[in-house]
């Protein structure tokens, strides 16, 4: 053309055929309308699922956890076969060691507690001989306080300690806690006493002092040393299940609900 302008000559056949192209439906439109609705109801649940699974972790790892009685050293406080909540973030809940689903170990570090254990305080522990053990005991002293048993009777700081004792049982020079110490370098006194006559003896820094409620049936500070303050799990909250058997049908339903305190 004189105007410069080059002139582009269209064929109406490709045109024709362009048209018919984009007008072919794709796979996805061609697909019943049942399947496609069905991927995304099964995609939908996927997500929940891995929401819930996450959010079960971050509370688990973070605030709270739950844990079964096995044993009688808390009686009447806790029965065998109770199961309690455990509030983990009072005291400051520490990061994962590992990856999850992994054996990758990770650098873990504690939150800042709301506040510390005190004395009174029915604690969840990394049994110290045994880290891979959680124990439960009643916190007695803390840094700085002195602790002392007369006859059975408990004094923190020259002043007398409340606490449940239930006679006869494990005694402090059974066997069985020599060999259960066996490689383990307690940070205990030397020479503090007997199950009924202890101390008196100061909580070092760092560590606290537990007893189990039921004293004369419980392996506790008095025969393994203090608990490392980092050891510490949480603090017991309440009942929210308990069997008085193997039976899961045996329900004590009158524990259910109970506040530990």
């Amino acid at each position: 053309m004189e105007d410069g302008h080059k002139s582009i000559a269209l064929n109406p056949d490709l045109a024709i055929n362009s048209s018919e192209q984009n007008m072919t439906p794709s796979a996805e439109e061609t697909r019943p309308k049942s399947d496609k609705k069905e991927k995304s109801t099964a995609y939908e649940l996927f997500q929940i699922l891995i929401y819930a699974l996450l959010f079960a972790y971050i509370v688990r790892t973070f605030f709270i956890q739950g844990f079964k009685i096995p044993t009688g050293s808390m009686e009447d406080t806790l029965l065998i076969g109770d199961f309690l909540l455990v509030n983990k973030f009072i005291y400051g809940a520490r990061t994962p060691e590992t990856i999850p689903l992994t054996d990758m170990e990770i650098p873990q570090f504690r939150l800042p507690a709301v506040r510390e254990p005190k004395p009174g305080d029915v604690i969840v522990f990394k049994f110290p001989p045994d880290p891979t053990v959680d124990y439960i005991k009643r916190c007695v002293g803390v840094a700085g306080q002195t602790v002392e048993i007369k006859d059975k009777a408990v004094f923190v700081d020259g002043q007398p300690f409340s606490e449940i004792i239930q006679p006869e049982g494990l005694k402090f020079e059974d066997p069985e806690i020599i060999q259960r110490n066996k490689g383990y370098e307690a940070v205990f006194p030397k020479d503090a006493g007997s199950r009924d006559n202890y101390g008196p003896v100061v909580v070092p820094d760092g560590y606290v002092f537990v007893l189990g409620d039921n004293r004369d049936r419980s392996y506790d500070s008095r025969q393994w040393g203090f608990v490392p303050r980092e050891n510490i799990i949480g603090k017991a909250l309440f009942i929210f299940w308990s069997n008085a058997s193997n039976n899961n049908l045996d329900v004590r339903w009158d524990r259910i609900g109970k506040i530990i305190d």
